[in-house]
Parts: structure tokens; sequence; C-alpha cells
């Protein structure tokens, strides 16, 4: 079994379901008392929201960059970012640690062309549904990418920070998402992304008129399936 390096704190919220959904997969795929071999690197995401906000993205990349390079010492044979908006700093983190780097985007986009469908409707920080580096990403795949419009950006990136990060989930904001899904899917989405690893503590599939792809879990299954090739 490979050793999975997980970058996480980002936030602490949305790291814990990547631990407990790898282990699960672990089980499931090799039973027994079998799990993981994982080692993490934690980060203060107050320091790398601060970043953010600047347009800092060299100094935050550098911070990820160097916890890569400790799990890389530390025996990990791949690193996973518990993330979807810090893998814009993807390659930094990448070319620091000397091993593979698992993209977030990529098992999402073969489990959405998989099941056929190809218009994606694309939820996330302000910087994951508006910036090239995601978008791109996807679109390599064969997906057209849908975002919401300015209003909803706005709310659902607002939802992330001051909510859903800080462990605050809130019947109010669910309603909000919802409608802002039922638009994307008024609009042509045949699907729905949730292309932010804290989402789906707010909303599941029965909140989507459109198949939902959970980032997160969809990312930390295939992190398990990696490890045990």
């Amino acid at each position: 079994m490979k050793t999975i390096g997980l970058i996480g704190g980002m936030s602490w919220e949305s790291t814990i379901p990547y631990y407990r959904i790898i282990n699960e997969t672990v089980r499931e795929l090799r039973g027994g008392l079998h799990s993981a071999k994982i080692v993490m690197a934690s980060v203060d995401f107050a320091e790398i929201e601060h970043l953010q906000r600047l347009g800092d993205w060299d100094s935050a990349g550098a911070i990820l960059a160097d916890c890569g390079r400790r799990l890389a010492l530390d025996g990990a044979d791949f690193l996973v970012l518990c993330t979807n908006t810090m893998h814009k700093v993807a390659p930094a983190i990448e070319a620091q640690a000397g091993i593979e780097l698992l993209h977030i985007a990529d098992p999402t986009a073969r489990e959405i062309r998989a099941a056929g469908l190809r218009t994606v409707g694309l939820l996330g920080t302000r910087f994951t549904m508006e910036q090239d580096f995601y978008r791109a990403r996807l679109e390599a795949h064969g997906l057209t990418v849908m975002t919401p419009d300015a209003a909803g950006r706005d709310l659902v990136h607002r939802v992330i920070y001051e909510e859903l990060c800080q462990g605050r989930v809130l019947d109010a904001s669910r309603d909000a998402y919802r409608a802002v899904i039922e638009q994307l899917a008024d609009a042509g989405a045949q699907a729905v992304i949730f292309g932010c690893t804290e989402i789906g503590l707010l909303v599941t599939q029965a909140d989507s008129p459109a198949p939902v792809f959970d980032t997160t879990a969809l990312h930390a299954r295939k992190a398990a399936e990696q490890a045990l090739k």
C-alpha cells in the first residue's frame, strides 16, 4: 500500500471527511482491519485566507509547497491537497515536493464524462468559479463549464468563508444554495460540481434537480484507490 500525503486545514471542517472517506474506501476494498497509510500536514487557514484576499498566491503557494516537501520526506508516495481553491498553486507544490499531486478536478471530470454528461454548473469560491486555473482543467476533459450569475457567485463564496469554514450550517443558506443550483439547471447545466470541499457539508443530491458531483468524496475515494494500486 502506498502512503498518502494529505495537505489539509483549508478548512479543517472539510479535511475530516477526507480522512474518513479514504479509510472507509480502503476498508471496503481490502476488508478486515485494513486502513490507509497517511501522513498529514495541516495549515492555519487564517494565514492562507489572508494571502488569498491579498492576491499573494506566490506566498500561499510557498507555504503549501513546503508542506508537500516535508510530506515527501516523511514517506508520502503522492500528495492530496484537501481544497479546490488552492489547486491554483498545484504546480508549485508538485515541483517542490518532487512527487505526484493527485489533482482534484481530474477524478471529478472523469466521473462526469463516464456518466455521459458534458455541461456542468460549477459552485465554489469566487477564485474557483471566476479564475481559469480550475475551469481550464475541467474543460481539458471536454466539459462545458457554467457558473452562477454575479449575485449567485457572491452568495456561494460568502457562505463558504463566513459560515461553512467556521462550522456554521444554516437552513437559510441551504435554501439559497438550492435556488442557485436550480438556476444553473434551468440554464442548461446537466450536472452540478460541488467545487469547494465544504459545500457537501451544506447541500447534497437531495437539494439538486441535476446530478451532483462532490469533489471531496470523489477526490478522497480516488486517493484510496491509487494507494492500493
